[in-house]
């Protein structure tokens, strides 16, 4: 039985593994496309509230002034960086829930 999971397993990293390489290398670079993905309305606030900020004059500042300013910068990156709805797994995870359904059912 021991045997049979091992070759399975193996079988099944060698098959992950194998194929990825081969097409990362038969690749060939494609330019890049002029249809950008269309940025939400929220995000495009955002952003050009950070360019403004960017673009202030900051010597005429006091020095809370500028403190309230790198407050709200790390606020907007960090409400930017939240807006990103994704769920992203590696490969290494990928393999291993792969591992434990094979090896649990």
């Amino acid at each position: 039985m021991k045997k049979v999971t091992f070759y399975l397993m193996m079988m099944v990293l060698s098959l992950s593994v194998v194929p990825t390489q081969m097409l990362a290398a038969e690749k060939t670079p494609t330019s890049v496309s002029n249809n950008p993905k269309e940025v939400p309305a929220e995000v495009k606030v955002l952003l050009n509230r950070l360019d403004e900020i960017k673009a202030m004059d900051k010597s005429s500042l006091n020095s809370s002034e500028k403190k309230e300013l790198r407050k709200e910068v790390r606020a907007i990156k960090a409400e930017l960086k939240s807006t990103g709805n994704g769920i992203y797994l590696s490969v290494g995870a990928i393999i291993i829930v792969i591992l434990l359904l094979i090896l649990l059912l």
